[in-house]
């Protein structure tokens, strides 16, 4: 089928699972209802998702407070206790991080609970998102290893493990979310690649990765500005990416500033699209959706497009990412029917 649907991976929590339109935000409940809570949250997600017109669904990552720091809580060798604050993506904002202070060891599962109740309440195709490796080593401070790319690695390591878990759960999907590649580009060609690889590695389920200019938050809308009219740092790393076995890459389009002549790079990948603006709480029309599939089209084999949402919705208004997600389903087939 033309133009399958996801989303980049995280949605909006119920206010009654933790503060509402809030990065960060702290849950509402403890223990036992905390856990029964998160995982009503995720049928809840899954069920939405599906009467949207999603084909391939997420746990909205709703059992993890943050999309790096949910994986990192079930590492050993990491001290959450003493946080010291450091700049993020080159200085772009300042947050509070743990500190990797021993060796790096998973200290059992990581996605267990969402992904299993995810998988036993859809027969849609799933998929899970991790951070990926450089994305990890950008959010959190090294007081162990003193060398990035050997803590980058020794990660990589970890989410191999716990990818291949969730690939035997049933997950049909794993993607890696490495907005840090859009910030050390140089960094990418040299070993960024190559953790993402090793990440992936022996993976049977499909695999993808999400790159962006991040959530519409102010500190990234206030970087964004400062890039110009173009922005072109893909450009340095799409040829290394459509190297690299990952077979899919998810990357915004919807009122971007990418020059989508650059989607030509990624001669060898299934390209997801996101036409749908998370930086914007204006709706967009099935219209709109086909117009970005259109636009996308002239760069990218149309068996070759995924339509999604540019970013993660964490941020959003509940009310206003379900009207997203429904402009999203019936976009696509509306361009199954104009454009299939």
């Amino acid at each position: 089928m033309l133009f399958q649907t996801t989303i980049a991976g995280s949605l909006p929590k119920p206010d009654w699972l933790a503060e509402p339109n809030t990065l960060w935000a702290p849950w509402k409940l403890k223990g036992a209802e905390l856990a029964s809570a998160k995982r009503d949250a995720t049928l809840l997600w899954v069920k939405i998702q599906e009467d949207a017109g999603i084909d391939l669904v997420t746990d909205g990552e709703q059992a993890r407070q943050h999309f790096v720091h949910g994986f990192l809580e079930r590492v050993e060798g990491i001290d959450f206790a003493h946080k010291v604050e450091m700049g993020i993506r080159k200085d772009r904002y300042k947050a509070m991080v743990p500190q990797v202070v021993a060796p790096l060891k998973l200290k059992g599962r990581v996605h267990a609970d969402e992904a299993q109740a995810a998988r036993a309440h859809t027969t849609r195709k799933l998929k899970f998102t991790l951070p990926g490796p450089m994305t990890i080593i950008d959010t959190l401070a090294d007081s162990y290893y003193g060398d990035r790319v050997k803590m980058a690695f020794a990660f990589a390591d970890l989410l191999n493990q716990e990818a291949k878990a969730l690939a035997a759960d049933g997950v049909d999907m794993i993607q890696f979310d490495e907005p840090a590649f859009n910030v050390f580009m140089d960094e990418v060609n040299d070993w960024g690649i190559e953790a993402l690889t090793r990440a992936a590695e022996g993976l049977t389920c499909q695999t993808a990765v999400h790159i962006c200019y991040g959530y519409g938050i102010k500190a990234n809308t206030d970087w964004k500005e400062s890039l110009g009219a173009e922005w072109r740092q893909y450009e340095q790393i799409f040829p290394a990416i459509d190297k690299s076995p990952i077979q899919q890459v998810a990357i915004e389009c919807r009122n971007s500033h990418v020059p989508l002549e650059l989607l030509a790079l990624l001669k060898g990948k299934i390209v997801q699209a996101g036409v749908i603006d998370v930086a914007s709480d204006v709706v967009e029309t099935p219209d709109d959706v086909v117009k970005t599939i259109e636009a996308v089209m002239k760069f990218v084999p149309k068996e070759n497009i995924v339509a999604t949402t540019n970013c993660g919705m964490a941020p959003m208004r509940r009310d206003i990412a379900e009207a997203k997600l429904r402009a999203l389903g019936a976009g696509a087939k509306l361009a199954r029917e104009k454009l299939g």
